[in-house]
Order: C-alpha cells, then structure tokens, then sequence
C-alpha cells in the first residue's frame, strides 16, 4: 500500500485515540453505495443507447453502430488515461471525483436531448422515411457522449482500486475484509445491472425518455454526493507514479541509446540478475554510459536518460504478453457486436409476450449476464466442487483451455445469430413488414452466447494479466483489460465501414447500414466475423497460446523493490 495520505500520521491505517480510525467498513459503506448509485446510472444509459439513437436520432445502421462502437471503445481507452493521472498527480479520490462529474455534465446533455425536441430530428413517418439529424444536433450528442467517455476514464480505472486502499491488507483480518469488500462489490454491481437492464430500461422504451434519462442523471448526483459526505472516513493515498510513464521512459532511454553495444556491461541496478533473453535491444536503456548520468548517491538524474533493469523486464514482460492480449481483442468484437447489431435485430422482431406486454430491445442483453452468471455458478459450485468430491483435488479448467472454448462459443455466436437473421429476415419480407413476425425469443442464443465469450475469454484474460504482472503494475492491468475493450469496439468500427463500402460499390445495397435491416443482407455480415473468429482460434492456438506455457510462474515474477 502507498505511503502517505491525508491522515494526521504517517502511516493512513493508524490513527490517535482522539480522532476516529479512517478506513475499514466506516469507509466502504459510503463506497458501496456511490458505487450502486454510479452503475445504476451509467448502464442505464449504456444498456439502452442503441435503442435510443435509432428511434429517437434517426441513426441508420452504419451510424448507429459506429457512435456506440467508438463511444464505447473511448470509454475504455480513457482509462489508461485516468490511470496515469490518478498515479501521477491527483490520486484515487479526486480523479474519482473529477471523473463522476464529467459524467454527470454529460447525462445532464443526454437528459435535454430528450427532453428538448428541438434537439433531436423530427420523428420519422411510418419506419424507413427519416430526416438525417442536422450537425448541430448531432454535435451536441457527441459532446454529450465526450464527457460520459472521460468521466469513465476516471472512474473505472480508480474504484475498486479506491476501496481496497481502505484496507490494512498488511494484517489478516485486513486481507479478510478485502475479500468480503470484492463480493459486495460485485453484489452491488450486479444489484445494480438488474434494476438498470429491468426498470430504467422499461421506462426509456416504453413510457418516456425523458424519465427514463432523469433517473439515471439523479442516481449519478446522490452518488456524487454520498461519495463527498464520507471524505471524512476515507483513507486517501498520495499519487506514487505511473508504472505506464515508466514503460514510456524505457523506450525512451532505449532509443536515445540505440547506437550502444552491449560490450559496456555496466548495466543501472545491478543487484537484478534475473534477466530475460527476449527483447534486449530494450536493455540498452539500462546501460551507463557515462558516470555523469549518475548522482553521487548512485542513483540515475534523469530517468528519461537511464532506467533500471527492472524498469527493462516489467516493458519486456508486458510485451511478451501482447500475442495473448491479441487473442482477446478478436474475441471482443465477436462480443461487442450483440449489444448494437444484435439489438438493431431486436427492434425489426415481434416483441410482443402475451396481450399486452412487449419486451423493450435492451432487456436482450440480460442473457448475456444470465449466462456468464450460470456457467460460474456451474464451474464454481458444481465442477469444481464435485471434482473434489470424487478425486480429493479440485481440478479447474487452465487459462488455454477457457480461452480455446470462448474462442469457440465466439465462432458459434456469430454463425447463430446470422441463422437467427436470415429467418428473421425471410419471414419479415414475407409478410411485407418492418417487424419480422419472428418472436425476440429467437435472439436469445446468440446474447447468451456473447455473455459465455466473456466467461471464457474476459475472465481468462483479466486473470492472465493480473497474476502475470509484478505487484507493481498490477493496478494498471484493469486498464490494460480495458484498453483490449476499446480496440475490440474500435476494430469492429473499421470492419463494418470496410464491408460497407465494399458491399455497396456499383449501387448495390450494403450488406449492413441502411435504415432497415431487412433491405441489408446482415447474415453475411455475421458469416464474415465468424471467419475471422475461425482465424482467431488458428492464430492462438499455433502461436499465441505458447505465450501462456512460457510465461514465468507467480513466484518467478520480478517484483520492484
């Protein structure tokens, strides 16, 4: 745990008898609860975008697809971004703060989309006969989604993070209590999943936008101001560095010293002797080449000029897990594509259950999180437990073999849902309507198949990442997860305005972007990915996979002293 923090001693986890002890569940109540309050409040909007824009922007599919994909993708690389800034100069708290903020400046722009119809194109007549938004409609949209964008980049990277500074992890009982606090986050998490994907979700859809955005800003508000009223509880560490700006000053030292040869073996911090053989051009940033870049303690003056060897290894480390990184990338857009193509197809269905009762379009993506809930209630209570029962060990499925079967379970997605979409498409045109006569029942594989990828491959990856870095950059691996996020939805921008350009040359109609789904021919589209997945499985079982044999076990990993 960092060093210093605004309490009266130097140590944060102590405290005089005067004043009460910072930290603990004193300051997980009021953690807790902001946390509750903020999901509820971003994945309600999240949850329900797609929907929003298509029927209230008049957003064809190309658009649709690539506002969600590049929103959702900004969200994700922000937070190296609020990685850096929260390690470098503000700490957990005020970028915590800072980031809920911005968010909430850009729920309040979402909220007068809604509820200002000046702001929004005019309602289209009938399905298909839409007037495009004008720019500056749109621009305010956009800026809108900016501020929601940056405000999760300094919200994601920092909040589990945040609460585990709250305790002593030094002592058992704090160890304890850490666990316990990662199951209440995750019990408020998911708390707050259901109510956003359920009540709010229902209320934008059926009943008015303009409450259904209200609710989420005012969620977002309380949890602000929770989160401020229990400053006086909270245990706040100063900033300690950047490992990202360390990695950053390796290439730098290495590159400045490119014309070095490895004949000067006076190497900065030698007392590592653990080195890799892979990548050593990145060690001439280690090299001294001249007493002068040091001071009189030994130590370097410019880090930007000279960098220990163990600064080397982390860069070194981190590089040799990117084919892995790769895999996972591929994966995600396989995933990612349910939440906007898959509701695209949820809108054009019967959403009728019963008389009266039609299910709102962003309720599809429940399956994914009911799925990835039942394969860990399986794999955790009746798998591993059973295999103990019966064999006295627990036998857990390894990382290359969770990752083969996501990688699997992607292919399966992408070739169900375009089996689902020509039915789908088919009965639509027979019946000469906008909405197929297909029930959205008939979606639900391929949204519960999006949620076992991330099961599988997610869960692997984020496990990958955090037990194979040091200590020391084990705080960055959540943002390096989530940088994996961003290009998967990023790659899956490119891919679509590629296929449409391509498929719509000489005047034909695109296989995806129109504004109805049943002019596109969106099962080849889904055809496309499915190979890529294909090629996906080849690549990281011919070479990626090595890269999890090879890796150095837990114990074997450099630490920074």
């Amino acid at each position: 745990m960092a060093e210093g923090s605004n309490s009266l001693v130097d140590d944060p986890y102590l405290s005089p008898s005067s004043e009460k002890a910072r930290g603990g569940w004193r300051a997980i109540k009021y953690i807790l609860v902001n946390e509750t309050f903020e999901k509820l409040a971003s994945m309600s909007l999240i949850a329900n975008m797609t929907v929003y824009l298509k029927t209230k922007y008049n957003m064809d599919g190309i658009l649709v697809v690539n506002v969600i994909n590049i929103w959702s993708g900004s969200s994700s690389l922000t937070s190296i971004g609020g990685a850096m800034v929260s390690d470098t100069f503000l700490g957990r708290y005020l970028t915590l703060l800072f980031g809920s903020l911005s968010s909430l400046l850009g729920m309040v722009i979402l909220t007068l989309t809604a509820a200002v119809p000046k702001l929004r194109p005019p309602t289209c007549i009938g399905e298909i006969n839409c007037i495009d938004p004008k720019f500056w409609q749109l621009s305010i949209l956009y800026v809108g989604l900016t501020f929601m964008a940056i405000g999760a980049g300094g919200i994601r990277p920092c909040n589990i993070a945040f609460g585990a500074d709250q305790f002593d992890t030094r002592t058992k009982k704090g160890k304890m209590q850490l666990e316990s606090f990662f199951n209440w986050w995750y019990f408020s998490f998911t708390f707050a999943l259901v109510i956003a994907l359920t009540g709010v979700v229902y209320i934008q859809t059926n009943m008015s936008w303009i409450i259904g955005f209200a609710i989420p800003t005012a969620c977002l508000t309380v949890s602000i101001v929770i989160f401020v009223i229990g400053h006086h509880a909270y245990i706040i560490t100063k900033p300690q560095g950047c490992v990202f700006v360390d990695l950053i000053k390796v290439v730098s030292a290495a590159t400045r010293k490119c014309h070095l040869d490895f004949s000067k073996q006076l190497f900065y911090d030698p007392e590592v002797h653990s080195r890799t053989k892979r990548f050593r051009c990145l060690e001439k940033a280690a090299i001294i080449a001249d007493q002068s870049e040091l001071d009189e303690g030994g130590k370097a003056k410019n880090g930007w000029r000279l960098c220990s060897i163990q600064q080397v290894e982390n860069l070194k480390l981190l590089l040799g897990m990117v084919p892995v990184w790769v895999t996972g990338i591929g994966s995600f857009m396989a995933m990612d594509q349910q939440s906007t193509v898959g509701i695209l197809q949820a809108i054009q269905t019967n959403k009728s259950l019963g008389s009266s009762f039609k299910v709102p379009p962003g309720w599809m993506g429940m399956s994914s999180m009911i799925a990835l809930a039942f394969w860990i209630f399986i794999y955790e209570i009746v798998w591993v437990l059973q295999t103990k029962r019966m064999t006295g060990k627990a036998k857990r499925l390894s990382m290359t073999q969770r990752i083969n079967i996501g990688l699997v379970f992607a292919m399966a997605c992408s070739i169900v849902a375009a089996l689902v979409e020509k039915k789908r498409r088919t009965t639509a045109l027979q019946h000469g309507s906008f909405e197929s006569p297909m029930s959205i029942v008939m979606l639900l594989p391929q949204f519960a198949l999006s949620g076992l990828i991330e099961a599988f491959v997610a869960v692997a990856l984020m496990e990958y990442l955090t037990t194979q870095l040091p200590e020391s950059m084990r705080t960055g691996a959540g943002a390096i997860f989530f940088v994996s996020l961003s290009l998967g939805s990023y790659l899956n921008t490119v891919l679509i305005n590629i296929v449409y350009k391509v498929t719509s040359r000489g005047g034909k109609r695109a296989w995806l972007g129109g504004h109805d789904l049943n002019q596109d021919r969106l099962e080849n589209f889904y055809y496309l990915v499915a190979a890529l997945e294909a090629l996906n499985f080849i690549y990281f079982n011919l070479f990626a996979s090595r890269f999890i044999a090879n890796a150095p076990s837990e114990d074997q990993t450099l630490e920074v002293a």
